[in-house]
């Protein structure tokens, strides 16, 4: 099965590796790059955080570049966020192992208000409202901008050839802003159809969502918003011969 794989860079490495070991063939088609910002906007305050929120890896790796602070506890959404947390330094993880939601339920349960304020380190778009939900719990929440994520202008020409000659069996989708993209790319492609022998395997319902206008073959959204959980439905979905 050729599976089209449209994470960022530094980010699709473990998932191309788990889908060569189950015997799959990868097409890598990255549909947002991460670009660091330069220099820093740093809010007032962010010195006296008592622990960092991190909704994406990209975030935690962006803020181990310009931060040495590794005795902040790490709040992260999700395993592989907070797996990039320890491989930078930080003793102190906690994964909330789902979404935002789950990450400022088991912050605001687990941190008090009195102790400092959070520090969010973040691109310039996010999903969910996390800083929202913590300050309805009375934190304060100091985003910091650290980073870009930019979409794709265009899908590449081998990519375009592909599609074109409905070779792709399945594509990943791990947030709603690739799945925007992907849904933007491929109209302006013209190359929509080719979706009609595709299967979109999606992280999440918001993800599935974003794609629904497209004439998909079948639509496959993880039981919970992580790699793992996506794999296991794509080997259920193997293993049936759908």
């Amino acid at each position: 099965m050729l599976i089209a794989v449209t994470r960022p860079q530094d980010d699709a490495a473990e998932l191309v590796t788990a889908l060569e070991a189950r015997g799959h063939e990868v097409c890598l088609e990255p549909l947002l790059t991460i670009v660091p910002r330069r220099p820093v906007v740093w809010p007032e305050g962010h010195e006296k955080a008592q622990a960092l929120l991190i909704t994406s890896a990209n975030g935690l790796r962006a803020f181990a570049a310009l931060d040495p602070r590794r005795d902040l506890p790490v709040y992260a959404v999700g395993d592989a966020s907070a797996a990039a947390a320890r491989a930078a330094g930080f003793p102190q993880v906690r994964s909330a192992a789902g979404t935002v939601e789950d990450l400022a339920r088991m912050a605001g349960a687990e941190l008090s208000p009195a102790a400092g304020p959070l520090l969010q380190p973040a691109a310039s778009k996010l999903a969910g409202d996390l800083k929202g939900g913590l300050e309805a719990a009375g934190f304060e929440v100091l985003r910091a901008v650290i980073y870009d994520a930019e979409a794709a202008a265009r899908f590449s020409a081998d990519f375009c050839a592909r599609l074109n000659s409905e070779l792709i069996d399945a594509v990943t989708l791990f947030s709603p802003r690739t799945a925007a993209t992907f849904v933007s790319l491929i109209g302006a492609a013209g190359l929509a159809r080719a979706c009609n022998s595709m299967t979109a395997l999606c992280l999440s319902e918001a993800v599935a969502e974003r794609i629904s206008v497209l004439p998909w073959q079948a639509v496959l959204t993880a039981g919970r918003p992580d790699q793992e959980s996506l794999l296991a439905r794509l080997d259920a979905w193997a293993e049936s011969g759908a």
